[in-house]
């Protein structure tokens, strides 16, 4: 569209189905260059992903006429699939149904994006499960904590 001019910059984050430790650590660099070529097939730019063995976190610079919930079920769909065909897990591999997005200003970036690539050292110290509840906490957004990873026991987090 002519004429418009955007800076959106959103921060996903979605978990392996029952939170377990399914992404291998040896094809961290595989999978996330493979995530980074389903957001670029769809005109939007992957600005800082990683992952750990039960989730994900992507920061994306996305167009405004872009949905983010067809984005990431895009996103969740062709990398199942990927893990899948490349046999990586025994059994197969979901995604946990639904995601987290937060949206963050350009003078933020750097500031996410260390957050994001650093995720093994804040995990050596806290759990995902914390780190999950406190974004959504300081972001002000209402959860249920027995929707917030399928219904798995806090004590096995």
């Amino acid at each position: 569209m002519a004429n418009t001019y955007t800076q959106i910059y959103i921060h996903i984050i979605f978990a392996v189905e029952h939170r377990q430790n399914l992404i291998p650590k040896e094809h961290k660099d595989e999978f996330h260059q493979y995530i980074t070529g389903i957001v670029t097939n769809k005109k939007q730019k992957v600005i800082q992903i990683n992952s750990m063995p039960d989730h994900i976190h992507i920061l994306i610079g996305i167009d405004p006429n872009v949905a983010i919930s067809e984005l990431v079920k895009t996103i969740k769909a062709n990398s199942s699939r990927f893990i899948n065909k490349k046999q990586w897990t025994v059994g197969r591999f979901n995604w946990q149904e639904g995601f987290a997005a937060f949206s963050y200003s350009h003078s933020q970036l750097d500031n996410v994006a260390n957050y994001i690539k650093n995720q093994e050292t804040r995990h050596a110290h806290k759990s995902f499960r914390e780190e999950y509840i406190e974004i959504l906490k300081r972001f002000n957004v209402d959860y249920d904590e027995r929707y917030i990873f399928d219904s798995i026991d806090p004590d096995d987090c």
